[in-house]
């Protein structure tokens, strides 16, 4: 598995909803509202969170990184 950044990380705890489909879902619709640096992190993120399987999605700990 690519280990998700702290970037990505924060990224994905905005577009989280409780499944990877709904993440991919959220994220994916957002992209052209995105400006061009963080299109690129949200893609990047996307292809990792893809690589996932459903298992491993859910073990993902999905919450900012100053609420840890």
């Amino acid at each position: 598995m690519n280990r998700l950044t702290v970037e990505e990380t924060n990224l994905l705890s905005i577009y989280h909803d409780g499944s990877k489909a709904q993440l991919v879902e959220n994220m994916t619709a957002a992209l052209p509202f995105m400006d061009e640096d963080m299109r690129e992190l949200a893609k990047r993120t996307l292809s990792k969170v893809d690589a996932l399987t459903e298992a491993e999605y859910r073990g993902l700990a999905v919450y900012p990184a100053d609420e840890v």
